[in-house]
């Protein structure tokens, strides 16, 4: 049988399969020793031979942990899974450990609870006294991967959301202030919560993943929580939740030299965010080269919890069926790390967006917004193409847009503008060059609305309006 045709079989639960019993570890003066045959070479360490059964209703914790632990006090190498269903709960990755799974093998996450340790990461952060679970988890590790063509399953339809479920819920993948870490090549399935969280971790790369987790809310693809030093290219993500998202829970610690390039995001709320935390801020972050589909809003970037946004770049964008497809706020949530007092209003400054395409997009048109007081600045929006369904009345022109300070950030956070393409307000700096945008339906507001902005340079703005109707309306200087 050719391994694709029984990696389907596998992913589909349809092959059962018996695995000889390997060898029980062996420990010799508190180490744990490699029983005969447990590696194909020195760098090399398999579960099956530390008595893995790989047959999908075993649980194999103790023999995939007993395999991690062994490689590591060996100097490190790959620990090896292949040819079956190894049901799990949480692991453990150590330093100079590779966690490799063949294009035969699954990891499934264990379906109880049970099975999954509780574990407060050291670092203070926003949440670190509620999520507690994972199935993968390593804490202040250097040099340990995840890598191969196989499938990592979390289960995630088994665990439903509810109130006060905080420790009921999985991750699939939590890495707390991790260093040089490497993720390559695997099909990620169904998280019962976040997907991935790395936290407070430097020098990450996430290549090549395929993420499908579209079950229900609250399963987040990727989150880059206050991390530095970190290159996601190549991947595709499907989730239920926002697909890349960048976050900062760790007061003082920015999530800072970040590029996304070259993926294929779809996530229910948002493809490409940074926030909704954001106690430590955001610096130098880059977004290029990426296709963003069937979602609420395709790039957010917000600043509402008291920290310093600064320095992003997003670049070369194509979006289709993306109801907001640009939304920037600086708001005032201000949600406190535990310990911490409530931050003020942070900054949101030096934000650049060129080269953008979008057919699909919704009525509510996209936004810029900052608070009284407390504006965004320097804003720059290039080469933009944006399509959208049209629709808006004239009553929608002429509506005041509530400030909303302290509300939850979201592209349609405010109902329905009173402008069809961009309602900016509280803005200092804001220059827009070789924007297109027109609409599909009939539409009765015009395409620019500007209320207490300043520093206004535009050129080269070309925008379908209805007969009688301004193309741009100012308000307030």
């Amino acid at each position: 049988m050719s391994k694709r045709i029984c990696k389907r079989l596998v992913s589909a639960g349809l092959l059962t399969l018996a695995v000889a019993a390997g060898l029980a570890e062996v420990r010799e003066g508190g180490k744990v020793r490699a029983p005969e045959g447990a590696a194909a070479d020195r760098k090399t360490w398999s579960p099956k031979a530390y008595g893995a059964q790989a047959d999908g209703v075993t649980l194999d914790t103790r023999a995939i942990q007993a395999a991690i632990d062994a490689c590591a006090e060996a100097g490190g190498g790959t620990v090896r899974l292949s040819d079956g269903i190894f049901l799990s709960g949480t692991i453990r990755l150590r330093s100079n450990v590779t966690l490799a799974l063949t294009g035969d093998a699954v990891l499934r996450g264990s379906a109880d609870i049970r099975d999954y340790e509780s574990i407060t990461p050291q670092v203070n952060y926003l949440y670190r006294a509620r999520f507690t679970k994972s199935l993968l988890y390593a804490e202040r590790q250097e040099n340990i991967g995840l890598s191969g063509q196989g499938v990592i399953d979390g289960q995630g339809t088994l665990f439903p959301a509810k109130e006060g479920d905080d420790g009921g819920r999985p991750y699939l993948i939590r890495f707390s202030e991790c260093k040089k870490v490497r993720v390559s090549g695997l099909l990620f399935l169904n998280s019962a919560r976040w997907l991935s969280h790395y936290l407070a971790c430097e020098d990450v790369e996430i290549e090549r993943v395929t993420i499908r987790s579209r079950i229900r809310a609250n399963r987040d693809g990727m989150d880059i929580d206050s991390c530095d030093g970190v290159r996601i290219r190549d991947c595709g993500v499907y989730s239920g939740d926002d697909a890349i998202v960048l976050k900062s829970t760790v007061s003082g610690r920015p999530c800072r030299n970040v590029t996304v390039s070259d993926c294929r995001l779809s996530g229910a709320p948002a493809c490409l965010k940074l926030g909704t935390e954001s106690q430590g801020g955001f610096e130098n972050v880059c977004f290029r080269d990426c296709f963003l589909y069937d979602a609420r809003d395709g790039i957010a970037i917000e600043e509402v919890d008291g920290g310093i946004n600064r320095n992003v770049c997003v670049s070369n964008i194509v979006m289709r069926d993306v109801e907001t497809p640009i939304f920037i706020r600086l708001g005032n949530r201000a949600n406190p790390v535990p310990g911490d007092p409530a931050p003020g209003v942070g900054l949101l400054r030096d934000i650049t967006i060129r080269n953008v395409v979008a057919e699909g997009a919704g009525r509510h048109g996209c936004s810029i917004t900052g608070l009284p007081g407390h504006p965004v600045e320097n804003v720059t929006l290039e080469d933009i193409r944006i399509r959208f369904a049209g629709g808006g009345t004239a009553a929608d022109a002429a509506r005041r847009v509530p400030e909303k300070e302290s509300s939850y950030p979201k592209g349609d956070m405010f109902g329905t503008l009173p402008a069809y393409g961009f309602y900016v307000r509280h803005v200092r700096g804001l220059k827009m060059a070789a924007i297109q945008v027109s609409f599909a339906g009939d539409e009765a507001r015009p395409a620019l609305v500007l209320e207490d902005v300043r520093g206004f340079v535009p050129s080269g703005i070309e925008a379908q309006v209805k007969p009688g109707v301004e193309s741009r309306v100012t308000r307030g200087e």
